[in-house]
């Protein structure tokens, strides 16, 4: 049942059109937009670090290779961000080739199916709707119906889409009920879903409250400042003071850590 990505990639000889997309969800890549808007973000933001904590503009340039970092973190934000939408509309895919099944239709008539059902919710340019895309045309290649899912599984390398396609590679090799087992896995999918959706609701604020807490000392220090600027100056611009700031910022970035791995629970 088991069968390589490579092996599988090299039989399609990277037959896809120029229009179609075929991503990889273990990385992101920044549109022209999103570069400008990062960078300018995470610059304006490390000059914030290098002001509010030291006063001196070498410490911005000190600080400036912290960027690339930031960057990287931004990719596997949006990269995991992605995925949840990924497998949002996956659910609602194979809910949709559950009903062909139900209807009568093959499973890959259901495959090509489903996908104009997603063309309509999510638009051709949908996560979803870009995959069957992908895979009906793998079809239309003599391509079978369970490497074009593995493909699609490997690309997506989540638990749930992985688990699915080799259930259904079971079933489908050794002429199980594919209409039930399509079922029992909506079911599943969507218990999943509902138990993520109650956990998001419920530390929906406390993300809010982390958010804010992250940018207070920042207020702190600048509110002292401006009030009462000779009381800062001992920290600024003497080995003891750039020690002490070094140590405050390090206790910052590592309660920023701590605080969003609370927050992020996983099912």
């Amino acid at each position: 049942m088991e069968l390589s990505l490579e092996s599988y990639k090299e039989k399609q000889n990277c037959k896809t059109d120029r229009n179609l997309y075929i991503a990889d969800y273990s990385k992101y890549r920044f549109s022209g937009r999103e570069s400008l808007l990062y960078t300018t973000e995470y610059s304006l933001l490390i000059m914030l670090l290098g002001y509010t904590f030291y006063r001196s503009f070498l410490a911005m340039l000190l600080l400036s290779p912290s960027f690339i970092f930031l960057i990287k973190r931004k990719k596997k934000q949006l990269v995991k961000k992605r995925r949840q939408q990924l497998q949002a509309e996956f659910k609602e895919a194979i809910s949709a080739v559950s009903a062909g099944l139900g209807a009568g239709y093959s499973i890959e008539n259901a495959f090509v199916e489903a996908y104009k059902d997603m063309e309509g919710i999510y638009g051709e340019k949908g996560l979803i709707t870009r995959e069957l895309m992908y895979i009906k045309r793998q079809l239309s290649m003599n391509q079978t119906l369970e490497q074009a899912l593995y493909d699609f599984a490997k690309r997506s390398d989540m638990e749930d889409i992985l688990d699915f396609t080799e259930v259904f590679t079971a079933a489908k090799r050794n002429s199980g009920d594919l209409i039930g087992i399509m079922h029992r896995n909506v079911t599943i999918i969507n218990g999943k879903a509902d138990v993520e959706r109650e956990i998001v609701t419920l530390i929906s604020a406390k993300q809010l409250e982390q958010k804010i807490m992250n940018v207070i000392p920042f207020f702190i220090i600048l509110y002292i400042g401006q009030g009462s600027d000779s009381l800062l100056n001992v920290l600024y611009h003497n080995p003891a003071g750039i020690g002490i700031m070094t140590c405050c910022l390090c206790f910052y970035l590592l309660a920023i850590y701590i605080s969003e791995r609370i927050v992020d629970i996983k099912v």
